[in-house]
Order: C-alpha cells, then structure tokens, then sequence
C-alpha cells in the first residue's frame, strides 16, 4: 500500500467535501480560503515516525532450556496463525520483555514504559502463566488484570486464546482466563466464580463492583485470597480523583483478598518526559509507588532497548547524493534486507525519522538509543537537501521523492532473517492514528 497516495486522496476528499456544502461568492474570502489551503491550515502535514528495533532477548524456547521458564511455555507462546496451528517456533523475545520476567522473578513490583507495538502485554502475560504453573493451585484466582477500557480486555482475551488454548489438546491447557469487565451474561459472570480461573480480565468499575457487591464481595474474598498479581494497564490514565479513586481500590483490593504480598505491574507507553531515561525511571517510580501503595525502585521501571536496524547513522555527503539518484532511478530490483540496511538514504532516514541518542546521564556512560521525535516530510526533505547541497525548491522536492521511495521499500524487507514476528502485540484498533501516519522500519 501506498501510504503517501492515500494520504494525498484523503485530503483530496474531504477538502472537496467541505468545499462543496458552501459556494463562495465574495472573491476576498475565496482568496483567504485559497491562501488557507496553501499554506495547509485545515490539512497540516502528517507526523513521521519509524517503529524501532528492539535488542533481543532470546526465544521462549532458549528460556524454557534454561529453566527461567516452565517447559510448557515455549509450546504455549509460538507464533500461530489459526486455532489447530501449534506454531512453527517459538516467540522471540524483546530485551524488555526479558527484562521484565527476571524482575517478576525477584517478586519485586515492576512498571514496563515501552511504546506502542513494543510488546508490553506479553511481558507480564508470561510471567504470570510461568508462575501459575510453577504454582497451580487449582480453583484459586492467581492474576486480576485491570484495563481502563472493555477493548482493551477484549483484545488481550483474544492473545490469550491464541497463546494458551489454539493448538493445544484439552489436557494441553493448563492456565484457564475469564474476562469479567460487564459485557458477560449472568451465566458467564456466575461460571467465573462456580470454577474460578487462574487469570481475570477486568477493568476497574467492575473491580469496584466486585468489591462493593454483597454477593460478589464474598465471591471474590473466596476465590482470590492470597492474589499473587495485580497489573494496571495503561498505568497513565489514572491519575487526578480517577488515579485517587484507582489506589484507594488496588488498597482495598489486598485488604480483602488478604495477599500483604501482592506483586503490582504497571505498564505505559507515556508516563514522563525528562532529560534522561535514568530521571524518567525516578519520576515514574515515584508515581508508581504511590498508586500501588508498595516501594517501587526506579531500577524496576523498564524501558526498551533499542538498536539500528542500518549499518550507520553517519554516510558522507557524496553517499547521500548517489543513494538519492539512486533512489529515483527507474528500477525493477526489489531491494534484499542487508542491501537496504547498508544503503546511505536509509541510514539517514533512520536516524531522522527513527532514532536519536540520549545524552548521558554521566560523563563516560554510554548513549542510549531512544526514539526520535516525529518530523513531517516537508522539514526532513529540507535536511536532506540542505545534506546533500541540492539547490532551490526543485531539489528539495528530489529529495521528498526519494525519501518517499525509501520509505516505501521498508515494508516488503521488513524482516531479517530467520527474525520471528514482534511478539504480545495488541489490535492496531486500540490507539488512534487520526494525527500521525505511522510507516514500518526495516524489521519485524
């Protein structure tokens, strides 16, 4: 798909639309709408970004090897296309991800502030399955995950239908999950407590109800004592009275369920802007700290790792010049991934477009890759110009067309090698995209 071109009928459309319900007769006017249309007030630029690449933390399978996970995980968490598929291999795992299950192995409270796409469902997801089937214990309520929206849980329910029950026999499915967020009939609510899964999907006006209702009060005591996880989902949207009103409930909640060594989670793709990662991790471990009302250390609070997915951040001059002709020559060769990934252009879009490096916190330490901020085609085909020595508005739209060629190639070389498939991703449904156009990096 041509993201550009579609972008381009969209605003065609909708400006022919609105122009269309009013015919403008004063010339004043139409030329002040005209001079809007030009200088793109009503349809500003779009917002680039690149999805980064993560370091990696080893499959599923390396891990159950090791023994940091039950066995039976790498025959739950591989990559399936349908419900009688067992998976081909196991699920490669973000160094985050990994990163999280050693943290929920010390038992300490953890928070993941990863971006979106970055996998942040399965980092607790899988700690959890490893821990209940370390622990069984049968007809006992062992995870409350709470979603500030029905979605949200309903997409995450999908994950784990994919995960612990496609390809597997009856006997093969040893973690049971129920959703109780409100949009259940009274059988299914009932059948959550008659048979008590290991996991329960909720959100939090139904985890105050469950606290507040005589009935399903006593349910709940029953079913969830000694409660081993509780994770907030989308940890950012509560704050203000919603955030008071969320730790005063995470407090009753260990009250009643009599688990004094409750293990919190919080994850969130914003929870603070700061100069480093490393004051980031203080501000957010603070926060988290209050709403669990349990110490978080602000070495459990988890940020991606990222690397390039090109050979450098730095090609000279005269490569740019060559890679732009390059780019706009007329070709029917589809570009290989390692030809792409040593390409000067796509070098240089990476890094514009992609990734920016931190500064340290401390003389000497090493730069981290964070995410660069989003730029719009326009001001990154300026840079190049002004990179390449390219000359007046002919040669800056050069070069906007060979960025848009570049970006163009990246989807069908978007996998390395024998990489497998970004693991815990949610529906593309849960964030909206109205203001950003969102183009793929050069891997999965």
């Amino acid at each position: 798909m041509d993201v550009f071109s579609v972008h381009k009928e969209l605003i065609k459309d909708y400006s022919e639309y609105t122009s269309s319900l009013v015919k403008v007769r004063d010339q004043r006017i139409a030329d002040y709408l005209k001079q809007e249309e030009d200088n793109k007030v009503r349809w500003p630029d779009p917002w680039l970004s690149l999805n980064p690449g993560f370091e990696s933390g080893g499959t599923v399978g390396e891990l159950a090897a090791e023994g940091v996970l039950r066995p039976e995980c790498e025959r739950f968490f591989r990559d399936k296309k349908h419900a009688e598929d067992p998976g081909e291999r196991s699920l490669t795992l973000h160094r985050h991800q990994r990163e999280a299950l050693e943290a929920a192995n010390t038992r300490d409270s953890y928070v993941l502030t990863t971006g979106t796409g970055s996998g942040k469902s399965l980092a607790y997801i899988l700690p959890i399955v490893d821990r209940v089937l370390r622990h069984p214990r049968p007809g006992q309520i062992k995870a409350i995950v709470v979603y500030p929206m029905n979605a949200l849980a309903n997409s995450q329910h999908h994950e784990l239908t994919k995960y612990l029950t496609w390809g597997l026999s009856r006997s093969g499915q040893k973690v049971r999950f129920a959703s109780y967020t409100g949009q259940e009939d009274q059988e299914q609510r009932d059948q959550v407590f008659k048979r008590p899964p290991d996991i329960l999907l909720t959100n939090y006006v139904m985890l105050e109800y469950l606290l507040t209702r005589p009935h399903e009060r006593g349910q709940l005591r029953g079913a969830a004592q000694g409660l081993s996880f509780l994770v907030l989902d989308e940890l950012h949207t509560y704050r203000g009275r919603q955030g008071a009103d969320v730790a005063l409930l995470v407090r009753r909640l260990r009250d009643a369920c009599n688990a004094p060594e409750l293990q919190f989670i919080g994850t969130s793709a914003t929870m603070a802007s700061s100069r480093t990662f490393a004051e980031a991790q203080r501000s957010v471990a603070g926060v988290a700290s209050r709403l669990f009302g349990t110490h978080v250390k602000p070495e459990r609070v988890i940020g991606e790792t990222l690397r390039r997915n090109t050979d450098t951040s730095f090609p000279s001059t005269a490569e740019l010049r060559g890679a732009v002709d390059a780019a706009l020559a007329p070709t029917t060769t589809a570009h290989g991934y390692s030809e792409l990934a040593s390409d000067p252009l796509a070098c240089w879009i990476e890094s514009t477009f992609g990734l920016a490096e931190e500064p340290a916190e401390h003389p000497g330490a090493p730069p981290r890759l964070v995410r660069s901020p989003p730029t719009t085609l326009p001001e990154a085909s300026r840079a190049l110009a002004e990179a390449t020595g390219a000359q007046g508005e002919e040669g800056r739209k050069r070069c906007e067309a060979a960025i848009q060629e570049m970006l163009q190639q990246g989807p069908p070389t978007r996998s390395r090698p024998g990489a497998c498939p970004t693991p815990g991703g949610r529906s593309a449904t849960r964030e909206s995209r109205t203001e950003r156009v969102i183009l793929p990096s050069f891997q999965g």
